[in-house]
């Protein structure tokens, strides 16, 4: 068996400076969104608005999620080791596989609570809820501009948070000015239940996305069946069989294939190219390859002869 040089563990070494981007960008979401939990729960405590109270709800969870983020990131610095071969990159995925489980039932909580309300309308201090949702809004934006630039899993799971936070402002803010000028009490309720089906969505997204990472499936942006069709074109390549394409967060694809030779093909030059390709054409940079001789697969194709 033949390989490259590379390995997932070395690459999340290589990338300690980006995971130090990423910890810096987390720690500066989580000290304003601390800030401004507290607010918000007692503002919707006194003002009576389940808006506001599953605003507040929502940004302790995120809080919560940041946290585990960050232990996340700091847990995946860990070399490899004997009995964890890739290192801990993984623990990221795993984090954000945990927050958009988190997010889905917070939402479906806000909803319950949201249904209730639309029976018996309880009432709600709209000038009171209205400055407090201006001020989280403010919050929710600089913390949702702080983290622009998210790539990974993890960092995208916490903007999803966020972005979910922002927009429970937005309606928070938009049903106290009905409760303002129209006495609309179920504004309160109505727009809760609206905000809560779009992060469900977002809730959904992440959870999927991070589950498919974590049961090894297949990035969106590799192909396997294109990928193999391509490889065979290489020189002396007259099989590619036993080809997996994963990867550890969700970001950089890691790829293993079994390439069966022509009896006269250089093995070193075939693997060379093998190796090129998927990097050229296919912006894989970790891959393991075994090279066989012999017959290929398909008896019948007229290109492999036996070694």
């Amino acid at each position: 068996m033949a390989h490259d040089h590379s390995h997932p563990a070395d690459h999340a070494h290589r990338h300690g400076h980006g995971h130090g981007a990423s910890e810096r960008r987390l720690l500066l979401t989580l000290g304003i969104l601390l800030s401004f939990t507290a607010l918000e729960a007692l503002g919707g405590w006194f003002a009576n608005s389940i808006a506001l109270l599953a605003e507040a709800g929502h940004m302790l969870a995120d809080s919560g999620s940041l946290v585990l983020a960050l232990l996340a990131i700091r847990a995946s610095r860990r070399p490899a080791d004997a009995r964890h071969t890739y290192g801990s990159s993984r623990y990221q995925t795993l984090a954000a596989y945990t927050n958009g489980l988190i997010l889905l039932a917070l939402t479906v909580w806000v909803m319950a609570e949201a249904v209730r309300r639309l029976i018996t309308p309880p009432p709600v201090d709209g000038t009171l809820m209205l400055i407090i949702a201006l001020i989280g809004g403010l919050a929710n934006l600089a913390a949702f501009i702080a983290l622009s630039g998210a790539s990974s899993l993890n960092e995208r799971g916490a903007r999803a948070h966020v972005l979910s936070d922002l927009l429970g402002s937005v309606a928070a803010a938009g049903a106290a000015l009905l409760i303002l000028e129209l006495n609309w009490r179920i504004a309160d309720p109505i727009l809760s239940i609206i905000v809560s089906l779009l992060i469900l969505r977002s809730g959904w997204k992440l959870t999927y996305e991070a589950g498919h990472v974590l049961l090894q499936g297949a990035p969106q942006t590799a192909d396997p069946e294109a990928i193999a069709r391509d490889l065979e074109a290489v020189p002396g390549v007259c099989d590619v069989h036993h080809l997996h394409v994963w990867s550890l967060t969700g970001e950089a694809p890691v790829v293993t294939l079994h390439a069966t030779l022509e009896a006269s093909a250089d093995q070193q030059a075939a693997l060379r190219g093998i190796l090129e390709r998927l990097r050229d054409r296919h912006a894989i940079t970790h891959a393991t390859v075994q090279l066989e001789r012999g017959q290929c697969l398909d008896e019948g194709d007229h290109r492999c002869h036996g070694a």
